[in-house]
This record gives C-alpha cells, structure tokens and sequence, in this order.
C-alpha cells in the first residue's frame, strides 16, 4: 500500500516558514497560480517561492537541484532557478524541500510568444550551453530523475503495454516500429548535462520571448535525447525545423528523441488519469511523431 500523501497547503508553507526560517515569518504566502504537480509552489513574499515535493518520489530531486543549479548557472545564455535555502522534514512533512528566487514570466503559449522560430532557436541555444558544461561527478541517471538520461529499455515494458491497449486508436505498427528504431539507435556518447522535462510549462515566456527554464528536478548527465521532446510536444512547422538545425544531434539521438516523446504520450493515452484535453493532445504528439519517422525513414 502506497503511504499516505501529506496535505500541502497555505497552513503547513506557513508552519514550516515560521519554525524553520523566522526571518521570513512576516512574508505574506499563496500559492502559485500554475504550482505544478510533481511539486507544490507558494509565492514567499513578492521575491521568493516555497516548493515542496509532493511525493517521496520526488523529494530525491531537491538536494540535487540546491547543489546544481548555482553551479550550472553561469553557464547558461537564460535564467534558471536560485536556490536560497533547503528546508528540513518538519510540522507533519515528511522530505526536504526548498526556498528560491521569484523568476519573472508566464509558462509558455503560443498566444503569449511572439516569435515561435526565434523562442525555438533561443531552446535550442539554452540546451546546446547545457550540454556543454562539465559534466564531472553529475548525477547519473536513476530513481531520482525517472532515469531520464538511460536508456530507453526501462520502458520498454509500459510502452508494448500501451500500445496493445491503443491499437484500436493509433496505428499499433507504426508505433512499434518507432519505438524499436529508438531502441536500436543506442547512445554511445560521452554523458553530458540535460534538462529532463522540457516542457511548456518549464519554459517562461516575458515580453513574448523565452526567458528563463525552470524546473530541473529531472536533470542530470547521460545522453541528451530526452531533451528534443519539445519538437513533438509543442514545436511545429518551421519552428520545428529551426530547433533542429540550431541544437545539433545526430540522427541517432533524433530516433531515441522521438522515442521518448512517443514513451510519454502513449502512456498518458492509454492511463486514466489524463482529462480529455490532454489526452487529446498527447494524441496529436502521437501523430507528429509516428508522420515524421516517415518522413525520415
């Protein structure tokens, strides 16, 4: 039996604030409007936010990020996350968790971007600048990141399930056929630094731009693929094609890309979780990614 999930709310931020950091107990708290799911986030005053881990699942991922991402971050061409404190367990909750600097923006939409070619250029030059960090005594792949980073055999099992119970609703053997090709095109690279989870609601959008990538609970150093699933998930057209040219990767890494967007959208598809909207919209992911392995193969 899963152990119960702690109640995380305006109360228990407020509790843990006060006991742990006092200096910031007269700093009004509310929760961020998109506070996420894998982790809750609260507005600490007008220049700092509180996140916690939402599961045990996911506590792995703060003391990485409080020892990365101040080391990660001269690096990089956009703002990432500053961590300014680590919390401990305390007031009923049970993992670490983290206070860190207000980014300014919006998650990204088409509606709030004005260019869709330069924001996928500007994607592609943040993660071509990530890639190129030192990638020495990183973290590797594992439990803490949902082995984002290995190979793609670790879901081998979910994706051959997902795709038995769609094959009424998607092409079935288009979809194997992807899914082995991204088996076969196996990573024989130097590790280097990825994201993990480049998704819409990870990128902020300011003045119609890209501005900052947050976010980097999924991060670690291996093989860079799971990155381009972004091209699938919201690229499209000549933005698309933009991405690709400026972020540089071998046909290879293209093949274990579309593999990992394909791994995501069957598996929210076929679950039961997903609402209609999502579901939908996985399925259209589906769609470009099975069209484009044609196109390329």
């Amino acid at each position: 039996m899963d152990d119960p999930q702690p109640t995380i709310d305006t109360d228990l931020v407020r509790r843990l604030v006060d006991a742990q950091f006092p200096r910031w107990r007269d700093l009004p708290i509310s929760p961020v409007a998109s506070g996420g799911w894998d982790n809750r986030t609260f507005h600490l005053g007008d220049e700092m936010t509180v996140r916690l881990p939402s599961a045990a699942a996911y506590s792995l991922q703060v003391e990485k990020e409080q020892r990365w991402l101040p080391k990660l971050a001269p690096f990089l061409p956009l703002p990432i996350p500053t961590p300014l404190a680590m919390g401990e367990p305390g007031e009923g909750y049970p993992w670490r968790w983290s206070v860190y600097r207000w980014i300014e923006g919006e998650t990204a939409k088409n509606a709030r971007i004005a260019d869709l070619g330069a924001f996928a250029l500007s994607l592609a030059d943040f993660l071509v600048a990530l890639r190129g960090i030192d990638p020495a005594d990183g973290p590797a792949p594992g439990r803490h990141n949902f082995h984002r980073g290995g190979p793609l055999t670790v879901y081998d099992g979910q994706v051959r399930q997902a795709i038995t119970a769609l094959e009424d609703r998607i092409d079935a053997q288009a979809a194997t056929t992807v899914w082995e090709t991204a088996l076969a095109a196996t990573w024989s690279g130097s590790p280097v630094w990825f994201h993990g989870d480049v998704a819409s609601g990870n990128l902020l959008v300011k003045d119609g731009s890209l501005s900052a990538v947050i976010d980097f609970g999924t991060s670690g150093v291996g093989d860079p693929s799971c990155d381009l699933a972004i091209t699938w998930t919201f690229l499209e057209g000549t933005s698309r094609e933009a991405f690709r040219a400026r972020v540089v990767v071998d046909d290879a890494t293209w093949a274990r890309g579309r593999g990992w967007a394909l791994w995501k959208a069957l598996i929210t598809v076929a679950g039961h979780d997903a609402n209609q909207a999502e579901a939908e919209r996985q399925r259209s992911v589906i769609d470009e990614v099975l069209a484009e392995h044609q196109r390329w193969a």
